[in-house]
């Protein structure tokens, strides 16, 4: 495969402006200094050049940026938000200019950015879709030609003579993804704009993408904060962070180290109704490490119980619905996973509709030290999953038990392996 977008060396400087600390004016200052102007002008100009001072300091957005992307490669961008990636889009779309480095494209781009980029207000959807094709320098013809895909895919038919800015942001992302994913362009940018859609909609335009790149029609570039779309859409990936390349590989292993990176560190996370992990009919809504008084922590003893609370919502209970969770080490290695139903049937814990909490406990003298990450799994046994979780939550082990002096000759912190039980060992004396 060729190579479409080269980046060399690319940085993105901005000066950001402050003013210094106490010369702040309030509204009643701005008006008393303005009355002072009109009184004497030149003596208060001086007086302003005075009092009010501005500091300068440099924001590098990005720093020495290296990428070679290749023709009909899926490019994941991840990272927290101002890490950089919505400002490395902007550069590879030409709507703003790097401040060094070289960028090399073969072929037209279709970016969908931000809402309300890329179309005209006052122009209606049908107007767009032709401006849009002029622009990448398609005839009337071609235009016409995907005319009816765009709009059956957009599902906007019934909008299409209405000027765009009386759109909703779902129907603006729906017609504006569809001129994009079937004009004749050779690289589509996608940031987190999908967002705005509906989730059925959302799988609909990854399905788009995955198939227009599959037939190596276009390359696409896909920033998001949906780490499963991630995954299921790119073929490579990499994580942006303070403006640099901290990682590229394989979307699944650059996302399990970005989340693993990202994970909670205070012992607990929970989300709202709004953004739980889950479907309609269970979401979990919050995940709890507890200390043996039961108090929130992140960090344990080996010698210590650790106790695991789940709070899962459910709207509709089924009976094949199980609950539980993978503890992985640093690696990605699965120490263990467990299920709320995998002992005895009489001491499974009672489920019910609403709000419920669960625990499970992990017991002491068992992990050795250590980083261990939390991975919930919900699912409807054989039959799907609800949740397929990466790392949400991590925690300390500290080893305090077990450790003999031939141990303390190698390492004071930790025995080998994963696991630090304490065997019985018998001897069996001779007659």
């Amino acid at each position: 495969m060729s190579v479409v977008i080269k980046v060399e060396d690319v940085s993105k400087r901005y000066i950001i402006r402050h003013q210094q600390k106490g010369n702040y004016s309030s509204l009643r200052d701005a008006i008393t200094e303005k009355t002072k102007q009109l009184v004497n002008t030149t003596g208060s100009l001086v007086r302003k050049k005075e009092t009010v001072l501005t500091k300068k300091e440099e924001f590098w957005a990005l720093k020495d940026i290296n990428l070679d992307i290749e023709q009909g490669d899926r490019m994941g961008i991840v990272g927290k938000n101002g890490a950089g990636k919505s400002t490395l889009l902007k550069i590879l779309s030409r709507i703003t200019e790097p401040t060094g480095g070289k960028i090399g494209i073969k072929g037209r781009i279709s970016c969908l950015l931000e809402v309300g980029t890329g179309f005209h207000p006052e122009l209606s959807g049908r107007e767009n879709i032709f401006l849009n094709g002029a622009i990448l320098g398609m005839r009337r013809a071609e235009i016409k030609r995907r005319f009816d895909e765009i709009v059956e895919f957009s599902g906007v038919e019934k909008f299409l003579d209405t000027p765009v800015k009386r759109y909703s942001s779902g129907m603006y992302v729906r017609l504006a993804f569809a001129v994009a994913a079937h004009l004749e362009s050779e690289i589509l940018i996608i940031d987190e704009v999908l967002a705005v859609g509906d989730s059925e909609f959302q799988k609909k335009c990854l399905g788009k993408m995955q198939d227009i790149s599959k037939e190596g029609l276009k390359t696409v570039l896909f920033v998001s904060h949906n780490m499963q779309a991630v995954t299921n859409l790119c073929s490579k990936a990499i994580l942006l962070d303070k403006g640099t390349i901290v990682q590229s590989g394989s979307p699944q292993k650059v996302v399990r180290d970005y989340l693993m990176f990202e994970a909670s560190k205070n012992g607990s996370v929970f989300w709202d109704q709004s953004t739980a992990l889950g479907d309609t009919n269970v979401q979990l809504m919050a995940i709890r490490l507890l200390d043996e008084q039961n108090n929130i922590t992140n960090k344990f003893f080996t010698k210590s119980k650790i106790k695991l609370e789940f709070d899962v919502n459910i709207n509709k209970l089924d009976d094949d619905l199980v609950i539980g969770c993978d503890i992985t080490d640093e690696d990605g290695l699965v120490i263990f996973r467990t299920y709320q139903n995998d002992g005895k049937q009489e001491n499974w814990p009672e489920l019910k509709t609403g709000r419920n909490k669960i625990y499970c406990e992990i017991p002491a003298e068992f992990l050795n030290a250590g980083t261990y990450y939390i991975c919930p799994k919900i699912s409807l046994h054989f039959k799907k999953w609800i949740v397929d979780g990466n790392p949400t939550l991590s925690f300390e082990v500290e080893i305090n038990h077990g450790v003999s002096p031939f141990w303390n000759r190698i390492s004071r912190s930790t025995r080998p392996g994963y696991l630090s039980i304490i065997l019985p060992w018998t001897k069996q004396n001779s007659d």
